[in-house]
Parts: C-alpha cells; sequence; structure tokens
C-alpha cells in the first residue's frame, strides 16, 4: 500500500460481506428479492456488531438487497445510525441466478448453457469484472467521504468484495472462486491516510465460512 503524509486524516472504511442466507433450495438468487438472513446469518450480524461497538462509526451503508440491509442493522442500531443504501454495493449480475450450480447436477451439466461459460476473464456469464470494482470503489470513495476521520462501513456481497480487494491489490481480476478470502459477514477493512489507502486488513470477527457458498 502507499505510504501517506502523518499529517493526512485517517479513515476506515469496513467492507462487509452479508451474513448466511436462508436458501433451502440451493440456488444461485444473486440479486433476486426474498432471499433474507437465516438464524446463523443474524446471529453473525450481531457478532460483527459486537466487534465494531468501540469503533468510531460514523456512517452505514449497504446493498439495496435485504440480506445486506439485515446485516446492516445490528451495527447502525449500536451507533445510533441510519442505514444508507448504495446500489454500487449490489450483487454481481449473473446469467445463472435462480438456478442450480452444483457441480454434477446443476445447470453447469447441461449443454445449453455452456455457451455462457466461454470466456471466464470477463466472465460471459456475468458483470464484467472490471465493471464490479469500479462502482465498488466508487461505493467506498463515498463511504469515506461521508465518514471522514471516522470509520465507515460498507456492507456488500462475496463477489464484489472480493473483486475490490484484488483490484485495489493489483491482482488479475479473474480468479478461482474457491480461493477467495471472504467468508460470510466478514471485514475487508481498508485504512486511508487523506485519500491515500495505506493497508487493508481481513477480519472474520463470526467466524471462518466455505468460500463457495453461492450467490452471496
Amino acid at each position: 500500500m502507499t505510504e501517506a503524509a502523518p499529517s493526512e486524516t485517517r479513515t476506515i472504511v469496513h467492507v462487509l460481506r452479508h451474513g448466511e442466507v436462508h436458501n433451502p433450495s440451493g440456488i444461485l438468487y444473486g440479486r433476486l428479492p426474498g432471499f433474507r438472513l437465516s438464524v446463523t446469518g443474524e446471529a453473525q450480524a450481531r457478532a460483527v456488531a459486537a466487534s465494531l461497538a468501540d469503533h468510531d462509526i460514523a456512517h452505514v451503508v449497504a446493498s439495496p438487497l435485504e440480506r445486506a440491509q439485515q446485516t446492516a442493522a445490528p451495527i447502525a442500531e449500536k451507533h445510533g445510525l441510519e442505514i444508507h443504501t448504495d446500489e454500487n454495493l449490489i450483487e454481481a449480475a449473473n446469467d445463472f441466478e435462480g438456478l442450480k450450480v452444483a457441480v454434477g447436477d446443476g445447470a453447469l451439466s447441461r449443454p445449453r448453457h455452456w455457451w455462457k461459460l466461454r470466456d471466464p476473464f470477463t466472465p460471459s456469464w456475468g458483470e464484467p469484472y472490471l465493471q464490479i470494482a469500479h462502482r465498488m470503489l466508487a461505493a467506498v470513495n463515498a463511504a469515506r467521504v461521508a465518514a471522514a476521520g471516522r470509520e465507515a462501513v460498507c456492507v456488500s456481497h462475496q463477489l464484489p468484495v472480493w473483486t475490490l480487494r484484488r483490484f485495489l491489490e493489483g491482482e488479475r481480476l479473474w480468479h478461482d472462486p474457491r480461493r477467495r478470502q471472504c467468508s460470510l459477514a466478514s471485514l475487508t477493512s481498508l485504512v486511508y491516510e487523506g485519500d491515500t489507502l495505506v493497508d487493508l486488513v481481513y477480519s472474520e470477527p463470526a467466524g471462518a465460512s466455505d468460500p463457495n457458498v453461492h450467490g452471496a
């Protein structure tokens, strides 16, 4: 990360992946409405709120999707803040939304879907990684300005959070989903001096989870 002048204002933006979702049918739910946190997910949201209780949180913003809004709620309540909504934090668009994508018995085993998999680098089945990175960075920058000199929380989804991190670290954006370091209710905390990113810290206040959980 870049070193900044010591006189500049320090601001921290915590980018939070939402908690576990109730998804008994096991589909990739993406941007579909009606998918809320499970009982475990609600507990994870409370755990994150407890971990941030002593932080100087000044701004809470979330994806418009229900699971993100629910994850933000305990944090906002603990700090006496309202939840702002930013469309730039929404889940990535995906052509497999609403389908099962498990290996062997899902949509990926059907030849009619194979054309969608022709380009894993953009990717061809959904929103371009670069577009995701740019909109997530816009959301983070807006939150940083809103919480200048203090801390902000942005609640989003696994792929957008991981894509943002790879973009900031100068890594290629296409990747193996099994290797994402972005557990449910995890925090990717971006430390700024002025408008310069000086550090990135990953933590799991609600514990580790399987990175292969779909549609998160």
